[in-house]
């Protein structure tokens, strides 16, 4: 039985990790538009990814080929890397945190062999919140982008994780994207020592 302090509390605890829900018509993000926040921001892009599993159409092939034991192309994700090592050579920021949960799904498993080791190369400071026996620090279950600690862009997926659209967040509460950019940072560890202690 839960006593009432005890509701109070939970629901204090949703509060702090629901996201604020834009009523106005959603603004959707897509083709040039989209890809202009990656050209133009000035300081910093943070990305929190908290789905186990992404089903996107441009990746269906290489995931196929990891999956049945495929090498690695030799120019995989090349353009990318090219705008990281830009943002990079520019001084702007390009972080990720990513939450997992083990065991590793088999679209987790294709991203940490394939896609991340190149974009920590080139430049990118991903890091990992792992919350396999630990409760989530108080992230929400909603993908973003937050550029320039201005600008936040909700990415939506379906159940089985495909993309359901890009929204751009009108007047966002700021303060509270800033918050959890930076709780997931404190919870996270580099990519690169993940992975080493996972092994």
């Amino acid at each position: 039985m839960t006593c009432p302090a005890e509701l109070g509390a939970l629901d204090e605890s949703r509060k702090r990790n629901s996201v604020p829900v834009d009523r106005s018509d959603p603004v959707l993000l897509d083709g040039d538009t989209w890809q202009s926040y990656f050209r133009d921001f000035q300081r910093s892009a943070f990305r929190l990814e908290v789905h186990q599993t992404y089903t996107m159409p441009a990746e269906a092939e290489t995931v196929r080929a990891f999956l049945a034991g495929a090498e690695k192309p030799r120019d995989f994700n090349a353009s990318w890397h090219r705008t990281i090592s830009d943002h990079a050579a520019a001084g702007r920021a390009m972080t990720r945190a990513k939450v997992v949960r083990r065991p590793l799904t088999p679209y987790s498993r294709y991203l940490f062999e394939w896609c991340v080791p190149g974009n920590v190369a080139a430049g990118e400071d991903y890091r990992i919140v792992d919350v396999t026996d630990r409760p989530n620090p108080g992230l929400p279950e909603q993908d973003f982008w937050l550029f320039d600690e201005a600008t936040v862009v909700h990415m939506h997926y379906r159940p089985d994780g495909t993309q359901a659209g890009r929204e751009l967040i009108r007047n966002p509460d700021l303060a509270r994207y800033i918050a959890w950019r930076d709780l997931a940072l404190a919870h996270a560890v580099p990519f690169e020592r993940y992975t080493r202690d996972l092994s």
